[in-house]
């Protein structure tokens, strides 16, 4: 059997259905192996895109995906993605050609150690040095990228390995792999939760991105309603339970000087659930000096601004389902002020909006509100980077898990329309609308041709500004002079419709929620060019 061949069969083995990249001439076995298999090639037009899409599909359904490029310059334009990938805790598999190995034409011709270049944004990183070897190291790769905690893993496949005759005694399609079953608390540890819950008078949950699966939301959800526990968000953590609910403080999107810190600051006792420093630590949970259960599937790094006083390491269903099950005394739990911190916060908003209403342009807290008004209950809202999605990592209520999806972790610009990309792709019942700076689209916008070929129908919503919003914000709060941040843009609409996409400019911002239903009702790939302005007082409430 063709290598190649083999290592598309252990691909299906796996169920991989998709594999999203930009192929090369050193991956043409490969290529030539998946035509005719069963998988789908979506050919994308940037190789950080095809990594974005992969690695949202494992953030959706916990199984990791492939990405594929060639060797050299290729490769190097994973690296953004696969560091995405890695820091949000999304499982994929990259796939990277090169030259042949025991004898080349080229001799170093394009010719890098993408190996080792992958290493330190990568859980694994190696090369096929022999089709023999392709079943175990596939295995393996799924094995390690689907782990707790979920990543990256980056496999290298010469031209003259994939096109190399492996021997019957070695094609091993079906191998033995083992099932495996996440550890589970013991009920010592079970009984020190409870025994700090009952000694604690106002105690409060943060809710991380490692919370993210459907048994934890379930659970979780059951436990806070069921002692009206308050609890509060990373914005990665946003999408785990309903922010409907009366208990829920919103997000914590700054690490300091954030309107939540007031409540945060009242807590004597912090569960934090699948929460990873990765995620951006509020201040408040280290100088506070305030106890921290730390419920993860793996154990946490400590540092002065994130240091648990006590580890619970396993699956964390199953910690809130035996939670959920067991007597736990709150009678001497107390809230009352914590709940009218939150009462007054959530005025202080409804406030703050009232001094947009003055200005013709959209400003951050009415986009905020048409989103929502105009979004139906599971519909779903991707973010790019930027100032707006702490905005909107705040005011912006979620209220189905994976309804919102903003990366805070590696925090990229140009990753936005990538994972709306994908998140329609695996939810085409759903308005899927993408909100990006002008920056960040334009630094990656030849995959609006991606969109178009695909029949993705979706909203692009570009806030156009003219400038790099947060690092002027930034500037300016930290009393520097504006210098070196603002620029030109294209014509938006123009820049639409060459990509046979459709456009609409919003000038007023009380034109855009009318817009953004006619956009949606479409169902094709729209934007809309927003002119839009941050608040000079420089608040973020």
């Amino acid at each position: 059997m063709k290598a190649s061949d083999l290592f598309v069969k252990i691909l299906e083995k796996n169920g991989v259905e998709t594999i999203y990249g930009v192929p090369g001439e050193e991956n043409l076995d490969l290529l030539d192996s998946i035509g005719k298999s069963n998988i789908e090639l979506i050919l994308t037009r940037n190789e950080q895109t095809a990594v974005f899409m992969a690695a949202n599909y494992g953030r959706y359904t916990g199984k990791a995906w492939v990405a594929l490029a060639t060797l050299g310059p290729w490769a190097t334009n994973m690296m953004t993605g696969v560091a995405y990938a890695q820091l949000g805790w999304m499982p994929v598999i990259l796939i990277t050609g090169q030259k042949p190995q025991n004898r080349s034409k080229q001799w170093k011709f394009q010719i890098i150690d993408v190996v080792s270049m992958m290493r330190p944004v990568t859980k694994a990183s190696a090369s096929i040095v022999s089709g023999a070897r392709i079943p175990y190291m596939l295995e393996n790769a799924f094995q390690m990228a689907e782990e707790e905690k979920p990543g990256a893993v980056c496999l290298e496949l010469p031209e003259d390995i994939a096109a190399e005759e492996v021997a019957e005694e070695f094609a091993c399609i079906d191998l033995n792999t083992a099932k495996k079953r996440r550890p589970i608390p013991d009920e010592k540890a079970i009984q020190s939760i409870i025994t700090e819950l009952e000694q604690a008078k106002h105690p409060m949950i943060l809710v991380g991105a490692g919370a993210n699966r459907k048994l934890i939301s379930k659970y979780l959800t059951e436990f806070i309603t069921q002692h009206n526990i308050p609890f509060f968000n990373s914005q990665m953590g946003k999408w785990v339970v309903d922010e409907r609910l009366d208990q829920c403080l919103w997000t914590a999107a700054l690490t300091s000087w954030d309107t939540i810190h007031e409540a945060i600051a009242k807590a004597d006792l912090i569960v934090s659930v699948g929460y990873d420093v990765v995620e951006k630590p509020t201040d408040v949970l280290g100088f506070h000096g305030t106890k921290v259960i730390d419920i993860n599937f793996y154990s946490t790094d400590h540092d002065y601004m994130y240091s648990p006083y006590l580890d619970i390491i396993g699956d964390i269903g199953n910690v809130f389902w035996q939670l959920c099950e067991s007597d736990i005394d709150d009678s001497g739990w107390d809230f009352e002020e914590v709940y009218a911190i939150n009462r007054n916060n959530k005025q202080k908003m409804l406030d703050a909006a009232k001094d947009e209403q003055d200005f013709s342009y959209m400003m951050p807290r009415k986009l905020c509100s048409d989103l929502r008004a105009t979004l139906w209950e599971k519909d779903i809202l991707a973010l790019d980077n930027g100032l707006y999605k702490v905005w909107i990592a705040r005011n912006y209520p979620a209220y189905y898990p994976n309804t919102v999806l903003l990366d805070n972790a590696l925090a990229t610009m140009w990753a936005g329309y990538a994972t709306a990309m994908e998140a329609k792709r695996l939810n085409p019942d759903r308005n899927v609308v993408c909100v990006t700076g002008d920056g960040g689209l334009v630094m990656n916008l030849w995959d609006l041709e991606t969109i178009v070929r695909l029949w993705i129908d979706m909203v692009l919503v570009v806030l156009n500004n003219s400038s790099y919003g947060m690092i002027k914000w930034k500037q300016t709060g930290g009393w520097f002079d504006t210098y070196g941040l603002d620029f030109w843009n294209p014509d938006f609409i123009q820049l639409a419709e060459s990509f046979w996409a459709r456009g609409f400019r919003v000038e007023d911002k009380n034109d855009f929620q009318p817009t953004l239903e006619k956009a949606m009702w479409m169902k094709w790939l729209t934007l809309i060019d927003l002119r839009f302005e941050y608040p000079e007082d420089g608040e973020v409430y």
